[in-house]
Formats: structure tokens, C-alpha cells, sequence
């Protein structure tokens, strides 16, 4: 038996990353973790930085990291809108990992005219891209 489907879409201000059937969906609400399969109860909500992991109708997996975002659910398709949202075998490790430290060190050097919770931001988001490197890198993404 053919397992249920609903298509999602996957949107960044550049353009669609992703259109298709997919069985499951796993992505990081402002409350925390959701799961969405086919037939989930209609819901809109904010994500932040983190990754949507996909799996396809055809079994295989993909991870995309979202730079945050909005999710819309219906019971037949669902679709996240987000500013950024980057494949995860096409981000560049170092330039997250200089970003990850140029925030540290803003954090750690804070000051009067420093901008802390830009930076927290920006920490978030590298630390995001990384752990979709890692997730990739372990296997769990194929």
C-alpha cells in the first residue's frame, strides 16, 4: 500500500526550493519541534533557523536549512515560506562557521552600542546551518 502524501512547498524570497509529494515533514516551531503527515489539522506558525527535513513519497530525504520563517498546514499540502532557505548539501561550512564566530566574539565582547540580539540572531542561524551540515554529514538526511 502506498503510503499518504501531501505536497508541500518549500519557498524563499529567491525562489521555490522544493514542490513536490511528501509522506513527512519535521521542521522547528517557536513552540518547539512539529511533525506534519497527511491529514494534519490545519495550522499556521512561525519557525525559527533551523532545517525542514523531508521525506519524499519515494522514501529518500532531504534537509533544507530555513533561515525562520512561516508554516502553513492544510490537511492535503503544506507550505513553508521562509526568508532564506538553503539546500542542505549547498551551504558553506566555513562561512557558517566564520559567522558562528564572528557572533561569539560580538557576544562575548559586548558592549553599550552592540547590538546583542543581532547577534544572538545571527548565531542561531550559523548554528543552525550547522547542525543541517552535521544531520547531513551523520547519514540522517538521506
Amino acid at each position: 500500500m502506498a503510503a499518504m502524501t501531501l505536497h508541500l512547498d518549500v519557498v524563499s524570497a529567491e525562489g521555490s526550493i522544493f514542490s513536490g509529494r511528501a509522506q513527512y515533514l519535521q521542521v522547528s516551531g517557536t513552540e518547539g519541534e512539529l511533525g506534519i503527515m497527511a491529514g494534519h489539522t490545519p495550522l499556521l506558525t512561525a519557525i525559527k533557523p533551523g532545517m525542514v527535513r523531508i521525506r519524499k513519497q519515494d522514501d529518500s530525504e532531504e534537509v533544507i536549512y530555513l533561515s525562520g520563517g512561516i508554516l502553513e498546514v492544510q490537511p492535503d499540502n503544506a507550505s513553508v515560506l521562509a526568508d532564506v532557505a538553503v539546500r542542505g548539501e549547498d551551504i558553506d561550512v566555513e562561512a557558517a562557521e566564520a559567522a558562528k564566530r564572528a557572533a561569539e566574539e560580538q557576544m562575548a565582547s559586548a558592549s553599550a552600542d552592540m547590538d546583542y540580539e543581532a547577534a544572538a540572531i545571527e548565531l542561531a542561524k550559523a548554528m543552525a546551518q550547522l547542525r543541517v551540515v552535521d544531520t547531513i554529514r551523520k547519514g540522517l538526511g538521506k
